[in-house]
């Protein structure tokens, strides 16, 4: 089956998605986009050979559209992912679900009514080899119960729109969900700790550190850095009660000169994970084919919300914030 897909959104990221669907996997066909900016949206659009919208909710509500991408302005989530449920049509969106939790509950609440799963958040990193396979250590109990969850995100630099709350919304975010599914449990509370700024950074809290105590009593460690000159670099690694799991470098190569050995560090976020990215979108396209979704739930657009909310305020007191969410409904046990 050819799943028939419209784009929402047009901008980077919409357009990186447009040419996975287009030239690298196969069963689909993008058959819509939308966007605000006309010109932009006709020029991708001829390119293609799509129609074209400048309303994502009559894009959704296309007969030809079987399934929706939206990676439109994150205000703009809601609305396109509830036009989804209610169409009830496969919705795979870029993060944020929506920008308040307040929003994504509406969505929970859409999705329970509709009976089924049809709401897919892009978290990518759990379509990572080495994140899958160090998960599947953790859950193997070769290290014993996880006591400690080390996680490094660092960016060479950011535009100058970047804010210090941003920090944590759009980029600790990722560490967050990630953490939340390698541990397989909720986040209690959240601390957020600046360390000596970074003179590249203007007026960034910049690096900090996230402080996250799961549930079970294992401790989360984030470490944001957005302004690390020397490359896009993530890490992470687990301390269990008998053993560590590391994600390994990313070098195929080492090379061996003057004395040295050095290896490469990738340059962005595109590089690093180009082919968790193809895996996410072919995972979808799966589920999509069968008119339902698999992967980031709704609950995990939610409860990243939530944890996000306790970490702004918690840089923003120097607090403790304990992490208070709605209980799970049973379509996401």
């Amino acid at each position: 089956m050819t799943v028939k897909v419209g784009v929402i959104g047009t901008g980077m990221i919409g357009q990186d998605h447009i040419r996975r669907l287009t030239e690298v996997l196969t069963g689909s066909s993008v058959v819509a986009v939308s966007d605000i900016n006309k010109e932009q949206v006709e020029k991708i659009a001829t390119a293609i050979g799509a129609r074209t919208y400048t309303d994502g909710v009559a894009l959704i509500n296309d007969s030809e559209v079987d399934a929706v991408v939206v990676t439109s302005w994150g205000p703009t989530h809601e609305e396109y992912v509830l036009a989804a449920i209610a169409a009830g049509k496969p919705v795979f969106c870029e993060k944020p679900l929506a920008t308040t939790q307040e929003a994504c509950l509406r969505i929970i609440d859409a999705e329970v009514k509709h009976g089924k799963r049809l709401v897919q958040v892009g978290f990518m990193r759990r379509f990572d080899t080495a994140y899958r396979q160090m998960k599947d250590v953790v859950e193997s109990g070769t290290i014993g119960a996880p006591l400690i969850f080390k996680s490094v995100h660092r960016n060479p630099s950011v535009p100058p729109s970047y804010t210090s709350d941003m920090a944590i919304v759009d980029t600790a975010v990722h560490d967050i969900d990630t953490a939340r599914w390698l541990l397989d449990e909720e986040v209690k509370a959240v601390s957020v700790i600046a360390a000596r700024k970074n003179n590249r950074g203007g007026t960034l809290r910049d690096p900090i550190i996230v402080l996250m105590e799961m549930e079970s009593g294992a401790i989360v460690d984030i470490e944001v850095s957005v302004n690390i000159d020397y490359a896009y670099d993530i890490g992470g690694e687990i301390s269990g009660e008998t053993g560590v799991v590391t994600l390994a470098e990313r070098n195929r190569i080492t090379v061996k000169s003057g004395g040295e050995y050095r290896g490469k560090v990738t340059a962005d976020w595109k590089e690093r994970f180009v082919e968790a990215f193809d895996v996410e979108f072919k995972e979808w396209l799966d589920a999509a084919a069968k008119g339902t979704a698999t992967g980031p739930s709704a609950w995990d657009g939610y409860a990243a919300a939530v944890v996000t909310d306790a970490g702004v305020e918690a840089a923003g007191t120097g607090n403790r914030i304990k992490v208070e969410m709605r209980d799970r409904p049973a379509l996401y046990a």
